[in-house]
């Protein structure tokens, strides 16, 4: 017999193995010989042997006794291969879990005291009648934080497993929602299976089984949870829509709404997603009609807005304003909690020589190197670098080095010195990576009010509920605003308005204090007087008149490599070559913005620059780029990423 067999190589066909009869079948995976390399291939297809003008090998080794991917599934794959410009193998490759054989793991890591809701308020009964009334179509749950969006979602799964039904349920960071996923388990009598990356492959493959034999109604899990091999697929559920962790940031580039949204077609399955700040986008679609809005106004365990007060640093040497401290003293002296925000990890932004201004980067990338106090360190957030604190500036031999800007860690200092009775404690990036039981056991004591004050990045900003807290206080509202990037503003007013949604969750008096050196700027005039659509209707006459999304389609093409000459003589190349396509076509539609050298120039030791194209006609801009790259000849030293509607142009 023989096979057709997708493998993981950016190369679009399929690769033809000689098997003994019977010994696969579709679905399933093989080792293979290609080339010197031993490969995982993904067979599509099984067919009679024939006779050859051209050698065939035989598969070295059958991995699956039973199919992993589904037909739906390869047509899924085929549809992404198209829209965004990668081979079907890599894309089965990132759909599948690569485990050889499955491993017991826990469905969840502890019980927790999380009681599903008796009652249903009439703002979410209507908007349950209305989603279990109208199978197939999608929707939008448009509630403010603590409105009981989960509680919603998780009556409509009920319904639809009722139908013997799957259930795909996505979440933007499964490391925070402990709460959610022990309701469901008790919810669904443990016939759940998890799809995230803190489980090993093989723990994983284990659950993608479950779903496959059917003895798993619902899967929860973050952006990869969108492939869960459902053969009848009733519901997709899709909670803090405008979450950037939903965009893959490897090839493919795929977004798991636009997967979403294909698969949910295919089934006519009913797609809700849900957001208190939902992206331009999605608001947009609500507005044409495109999906049903479903407003969730009221919060169901009581509270009010929180009071929300804005200070100018301008005036300020600190990097805890006056205002905020009164605020924090106030809260302390109630036995409340506060949370400080602060974007930045680190000790400082930079290291730089006041003598000379010259400032120390990182090596490899064109960034400066952040400064970490406890291990008096610099080190590179993007490729992971690190060296020792230097005393003499390597430009000028100059000895006055001074830090400037600041991060968790000098906030945490300040605050320390300022509330030496008060305790304290840091959650970022830096110690989740360290010590993941530190996180969960950091958020139970500040829930347990055994910690008074919780200081930390955008980990503290989502999905968590803390019943005790009054206070939240935004250190800086600028870091998310000076990125050079069309959606900063959409950025910095979501990120705050889910700041603000902490605080008043619970509470009649919750009070958030942001600081920063814009007081004007509208996202945050915004946050601060609660002019929700005001901000959003602006936000889409701006990008309107400058015909960016969701008024037009971007791609960018990212070109890099270790060689500066090579990379942008490629680039040179490619911008030609796209401009003669354009020309040649008649695509008056479409249009090269420009060919730059990336913000962040080079980044683990690459040069890079980045040719990006727009055009209101996706089908015309797909076309174009796919047919001109099928004919350039890219150098071997030369990589090129392929990332269709970008979140960041970093």
């Amino acid at each position: 017999m023989l096979v057709e067999v997708y493998l993981p190589i950016p190369l679009k066909d399929s690769f033809t193995y000689r098997i003994k009869d019977g010994e696969t079948t579709f679905g399933c995976r093989v080792s293979v010989p290609f080339g010197g390399r031993k490969l995982v291939g993904y067979v599509v297809e099984v067919c009679e042997d024939k006779q050859l003008d051209y050698e065939v090998k035989s598969i070295l080794k059958v991995i699956d006794k039973t199919p992993v991917f589904t037909k739906e599934l390869l047509d899924t794959a085929m549809w992404m291969s198209k829209v965004y410009i990668s081979s079907p193998g890599q894309i089965l490759s990132m759909m599948i879990p690569s485990g050889k054989r499955e491993t017991e793991s826990a469905l969840f890591s502890e019980e927790t005291d999380f009681t599903p809701i008796k009652k249903l308020s009439q703002e979410q009964q209507d908007a349950l009648a209305e989603i279990v009334n109208n199978p197939g179509d999608t929707f939008y749950l448009y509630g403010v934080t603590g409105s009981g969006k989960s509680e919603v979602y998780l009556r409509a799964a009920e319904e639809v497993i009722k139908q013997k039904k799957g259930v795909i349920y996505l979440v933007p960071e499964i490391t925070l929602t402990h709460q959610l996923m022990a309701d469901i388990s008790k919810r669904f009598s443990n016939r759940v299976a998890l799809l995230h990356s803190a489980l090993t492959p093989s723990q994983r493959l284990k659950h993608w089984h479950r779903i496959i034999s059917g003895k798993a109604d619902i899967a929860i899990g973050a952006r990869s949870a969108v492939f869960a091999p459902f053969s009848n697929l009733g519901l997709i559920i899709i909670d803090e829509e405008h979450e950037n962790s939903y965009k893959s940031g490897q090839t493919p580039r795929f977004h798991a709404r636009q997967v979403a949204q294909k698969r949910a077609a295919d089934f006519n399955a009913t797609l809700i997603m849900g957001s208190a700040t939902p992206s331009l986008e999605a608001y947009l679609s609500m507005k044409k009609g495109l999906m049903k809005r479903l407003d969730l106004r009221n919060k169901v365990a009581g509270g009010k807005d929180p009071k929300v007060m804005v200070v100018n640093m301008l005036k300020e040497n600190r990097t805890i304003s006056r205002e905020l401290e009164e605020e924090i003293r106030s809260a302390l002296s109630d036995k409340a909690g506060v949370i400080l925000f602060l974007n930045r990890r680190g000790y400082t932004y930079y290291y730089h020589c006041n003598s000379c201004g010259h400032v120390i980067e990182c090596p490899n990338c064109s960034i400066a190197l952040t400064y970490h106090k406890n291990s008096e360190s610099m080190v590179c957030h993007y490729c992971g670098y690190s060296e020792h604190l230097v005393a003499t500036c390597p430009k000028c031999g100059s000895h006055d080095l001074a830090v400037k800007g600041f991060g968790t860690e000098r906030v945490e200092e300040e605050a320390k010195k300022l509330f030496p009775s008060a305790t304290i404690a840091r959650l970022d990036t830096d110690i989740a990576t360290a010590d993941k039981e530190k996180v969960k056991q950091t958020i139970d004591q500040f829930k347990k009010g055994e910690i008074d004050i919780l200081l930390g990045t955008q980990m503290v900003a989502k999905g968590l509920n803390f019943p005790r807290l009054r206070l939240v206080g935004v250190i800086l509202a600028d870091s998310t605003l000076s990125i050079p990037d069309f959606r900063a503003e959409e950025r910095t007013f979501s990120l705050l308005e889910q700041v603000k949604g902490r605080a008043g969750r619970y509470r009649d008096d919750g009070r958030v204090v942001i600081q920063t050196y814009r007081i004007d700027n509208s996202a945050i005039k915004a946050v601060r007087d609660n002019k929700v659509n005001e901000f959003y209707e602006e936000e889409l006459k701006v990008r309107k008149e400058l015909n960016f999304p969701p008024y037009s389609r971007l791609v960018s093409l990212t070109l890099r490599s270790r060689n500066e000459n090579s990379v942008k003589s490629a680039a040179d190349n490619l911008y030609m070559l796209l401009e003669k396509a354009i020309e040649k076509s008649k695509y008056d539609d479409v249009s090269v913005i420009g060919l730059n050298p990336c913000i962040i120039y080079k980044k683990a030791t690459n040069y890079r620059y980045q040719v990006l194209l727009s055009s209101a006609n996706f089908i015309h801009l797909n076309t174009l780029i796919t047919v001109t790259l099928e004919h350039y000849h890219t150098p071997s030293n030369v990589y090129i990423e392929i990332d269709v509607d970008p979140l960041s142009l970093l």
